[in-house]
């Protein structure tokens, strides 16, 4: 009997768990992220360019012309779907932030990134999971900072749990500017990037 692609898609990784390729990756992880930035990139279409201000998984399927059971394959439902694509946003913006070389260079980099993304954001807040967006976009924002803090070993100093408070405080503070952002603060972005690095390190003091 014959079998299309599907069959060696799920199940040959199940049969095979160590079937490698020459370069050390495994097909599957290949394919099953391939298949994700797929129905990632659906979800992009839905909200920019169709406008859907109720996404389902049916609008999802039908976009990049998949089964509703390889959907579910990938994702347990939306909201998976949505933190995963937040979670890779998230990571990407690390690494690229982590080769600006100085602090301040990193955090322009995180401006822009973040700026650039903000229509996609905006889009998916008016949709029907406009709150776990907002939850998820609060808690991938300050996993960033965190991270990249913990990276560039600032806030030495700090207990772990007094780390977090500070790094809740100023995500916080960026992603109101963010939210609030207007075209004269585009004109301006180099000025409000390095008074924000001032306060992030300790530069600006009320008593100066």
């Amino acid at each position: 009997m014959w079998v299309g692609p599907i069959y060696y898609i799920i199940f040959l990784p199940k049969l095979f768990p160590l079937f490698h390729v020459s370069n050390g990756m495994e097909v599957y992880a290949r394919v099953a992220v391939d298949t994700k930035e797929l129905i990632a990139e659906a979800v992009k279409r839905l909200l920019m360019q169709k406008k859907v201000k109720k996404l389902t998984v049916k609008d999802i399927v039908d976009e990049c012309s998949i089964t509703r059971q390889t959907f579910y394959y990938h994702f347990e439902d939306i909201p998976d779907l949505l933190k995963w694509v937040l979670e890779r946003g998230t990571n990407r913006m690390i690494e690229e932030t982590l080769t600006q070389g100085d602090a301040e260079k990193g955090l322009r980099c995180l401006f822009l990134l973040a700026l650039n993304a903000r229509p996609y954001v905006e889009h998916g807040l008016q949709t029907n999971y406009r709150d776990e967006i907002e939850r998820m976009v609060e808690e991938q924002f300050f996993t960033f900072f965190l991270r990249v803090v913990e990276k560039r070993g600032l806030y030495a100093q700090c207990s772990h749990a007094d780390l977090k408070l500070v790094m809740r405080y100023h995500s916080q503070a960026v992603l109101g500017l963010l939210k609030n952002w207007t075209e004269a603060d585009s004109g301006d972005l180099d000025h409000i990037v390095h008074i924000v690095h001032q306060l992030v390190v300790g530069e600006i003091s009320p008593r100066q």
